[in-house]
């Protein structure tokens, strides 16, 4: 079972992280094309997006597979006819009240109605698409899963290089496109390039689109419903966490500064890309996995999962921070430099972020999603209050320390009432004891920074970085995993 779970997230991975490293680089290229303060609208804009995405999917993804794990009829063509009346809903908002949405506080951007009426595009076809996405992960597709996501990434990175650095300057000024592609790059193409993949990513899934004229099952959709409404709230929290932040800086920050240290922020944020994609390809693998061990009398299969996954993670860790003066390159423009601190911080919010993901499957399997609302909603005010009191001390410094905290509270919280509804014999001490072991290196790092040449010091993180691998072998060797699954 290990050994499938760790195939499929190859598998759904491989494609996933191989574009998104590719569409990784196009950071540098928007750092050197755009300000701070421009490269901020993107920012701001993606995150105001992220609450839609997953008020519009509303927990079908989730509970398409719990309903399809037991063999429910009629599960998708509900679901996804469900999706599809909410994203029209929101397409109509977005193309008739564009002025009132790009006026509001958290946007100021009037004069930018455009944005507005694109991204209700990409809503739409981002959240439809995503029931079928769904459904071949359910039924054990990850090929075609990996294709169609490839697809996804690899056009969103050809457009943006077609429309920033082709195009520009290529027609006449004052003509339609002439104003799209202008002589110099504009951030929209940004969007017209995410706009045009998402339709690409819509056709290739017409296909899994089966059973669309089935219509709704009110009766199904109540229960799934049922089900899915604590899990928006999970999302919608989880989008607080992960996003406002963003918003925030723009509400707390005095506006002449605010849009640069959010693009400072959010292009320091993806230097903790390499433990974003590793957790991003494991849940698309582990969340069929999950359901699919449900009915095993063998909660064990969850702790090794879990205590293998935080121990790759921990190696993510170390590898990034001992070597961001590398990574730190991936920004060409110095101007982005200031942040480089926080990278650290995130990196480790990221990893108990993976850990609360894995944490969490104790509410799915017992239908109590309810139960796990309320930790993303304490997590989520939690956010909210800690971002309200440190952003206007420390910017977005205060954010970073305050994502860190919050998943780490979560993750605690996640697990004592999983303890009690649905007991994982998890390796609690061991984790605490890699925790202080990678950390402690990090340190050690930190202190001697500025003690040795340049040459010297790469040789000694090489070694720190051997050493935890070591130690981890040592404890963890091929004979122990390999008893430890009979």
């Amino acid at each position: 079972m290990l050994k499938k779970l760790v195939s499929q997230t190859a598998i759904y991975g491989l494609p996933t992280i191989l574009g998104r490293f590719l569409n990784y680089f196009l950071v540098p290229l928007y750092v050197k094309l755009f300000l701070p303060e421009e490269y901020g609208v993107v920012s701001l804009l993606y995150s105001g997006v992220a609450f839609f995405n997953v008020l519009l999917t509303f927990g079908m993804e989730t509970t398409y597979f719990r309903y399809a794990s037991r063999g429910v009829k009629g599960v998708f063509s509900t679901a996804i006819n469900f999706v599809i009346v909410l994203s029209l809903l929101v397409v109509f908002w977005g193309w008739t009240q564009a002025e009132a949405i790009a006026a509001s506080p958290f946007l100021n951007l009037t004069g930018q109605e455009s944005y507005i009426r694109w991204f209700s595009l990409i809503l739409a076809l981002d959240a439809i698409s995503a029931v079928p996405l769904a459904r071949l992960r359910q039924e054990n597709k990850p090929l075609r899963f990996a294709l169609v996501r490839s697809v996804n990434i690899f056009s969103n990175i050809g457009f943006n290089l077609l429309f920033l650095l082709v195009l520009p300057g290529s027609f006449e000024a004052g003509t339609f496109l002439g104003n799209l592609f202008p002589t110099e790059p504009s951030i929209s193409a940004i969007f017209i390039a995410n706009l045009l993949s998402s339709a690409i990513t819509f056709l290739l899934l017409l296909p899994e689109i089966r059973g669309l004229n089935e219509g709704i099952n009110f009766g199904l959709l109540k229960d799934m419903l049922k089900y899915a409404w604590p899990l928006v709230l999970i999302g919608m929290s989880g989008i607080i966490n992960e996003t406002i932040d963003r918003l925030l800086l723009e509400y707390f920050l005095p506006s002449d500064i605010s849009k640069k240290e959010q693009g400072i922020y959010s292009a320091c944020y993806k230097l903790s890309i390499v433990m974003s994609l590793f957790i991003q390809a494991f849940r698309f693998a582990a969340e069929p996995f999950f359901f699919a061990q449900a009915d095993t009398k063998d909660r064990g299969v969850y702790a090794k999962v879990t205590h293998y996954f935080a121990l790759f993670c921990f190696f993510i860790f170390l590898l990034v921070s001992l070597y961001l003066d590398l990574f730190k390159h991936f920004l060409p423009n110095e101007e982005y430099w200031a942040g480089l601190d926080i990278v650290p911080i995130l990196l480790l919010a990221n990893l108990f972020l993976g850990v609360y993901f894995n944490l969490s499957v104790w509410y799915k399997l017992t239908d109590n999603t309810l139960l796990g609302a309320f930790i993303a909603i304490g997590g989520a005010v939690l956010t909210l209050v800690l971002n309200a009191m440190l952003i206007p001390e420390m910017s977005y410094r205060g954010s970073a320390w305050t994502t860190l905290i919050v998943y780490a509270s979560m993750t605690i919280a996640a697990y004592f009432m999983g303890q009690r509804y649905y007991p994982v014999p998890y390796k609690v001490r061991s984790f605490g004891l890699y925790f202080i072991f990678a950390l402690s290196l990090f340190l050690i790092s930190q202190a001697i920074d500025q003690s040795f040449d340049t040459a010297t010091l790469y040789g000694i993180r090489a070694a720190l970085l051997v050493l935890f691998a070591a130690v981890v072998y040592l404890l963890e060797k091929p004979k122990k995993i390999l008893n430890s699954q009979h």
